[in-house]
């Protein structure tokens, strides 16, 4: 699992940490610029937010995919991890390059908004009516949602069944944003909520963030690939 294959061409690896940095940092970008000016959440409001994530989702699968797998959220990495197929030393080169490109990307975002003490800047927030314990389930569920989302269409024997993944997993994400967008703020990935609350200095709750998503990471990849995962050579067999 330490495995130093991932990482001894090391002009390889520089093109997967910059593919890593560039797309968290997009991501925090778009994503958290579409929550700006929003003084509260109305229908209309989480449709934008939704849309926003789950376009720019779509559209960093499809640059940064062939490059690094585009995973963008640690979450995502720990759950290649656990299956076996990202080696320790790259899970943790990616997991920092995510969480440094979405602090990028979150103060470039700051530094062409005007300074207004009401921004938050997409950062996410249990739902008052929640508790913590709630909050940490909802990010757990959801974020297992999208990596056996993630995990399907990454899946060789399943490739014929699924449209592209870039588009299979945006509309994951904007599904999952409109569910539960009022919940949690439906973060799903750390990095993600790390760049907005570096931005704020708010961070009340903000384990809910780590350890919500990376618990939903850790199952979904051990039930896709203990439980879901139709192996190559079983295909054949479900097909119609």
């Amino acid at each position: 699992m330490i495995a130093m294959d991932d990482v001894s061409d090391k002009n390889k690896i520089w093109r997967m940490l910059a593919a890593e940095f560039l797309g968290t940092a997009m991501l925090l970008f778009v994503g958290c610029g579409s929550t700006m000016w929003f003084k509260g959440l109305d229908s209309s409001d989480v449709l934008k937010i939704a849309l926003a994530f789950g376009f720019i989702i779509a559209t960093l699968v499809q640059i940064f995919g062939q490059t690094s797998g585009c995973h963008i959220n640690p979450a995502v990495t720990v759950s290649f991890l656990i299956t076996g197929q990202c080696s320790f030393l790259k899970s943790v080169l990616y997991m920092i390059a995510q969480c440094l490109g979405a602090v990028a990307g979150i103060y470039l975002l700051m530094f062409i908004t005007p300074t207004d003490s009401t921004i938050t800047f997409g950062r996410t927030q249990v739902n008052t009516l929640l508790n913590p314990g709630q909050g940490f389930i909802i990010e757990a569920f959801i974020t297992f949602i999208l990596v056996l989302v993630i995990h399907s269409v990454c899946d060789e024997a399943n490739r014929s069944n699924v449209v592209t993944p870039a588009v299979s997993i945006g509309v994951a994400i904007a599904a999952l944003h409109l569910g539960f967008i009022n919940y949690t703020g439906a973060s799903m990935n750390p990095a993600r909520s790390l760049g907005s609350v570096v931005a704020t200095n708010v961070w009340k709750d903000h384990w809910v963030y780590w350890a919500g998503p990376m618990t939903g990471g850790l199952l979904g990849g051990i039930i896709h690939s203990f439980v879901l995962k139709r192996h190559t050579e079983e295909a054949s067999s479900y097909d119609l």
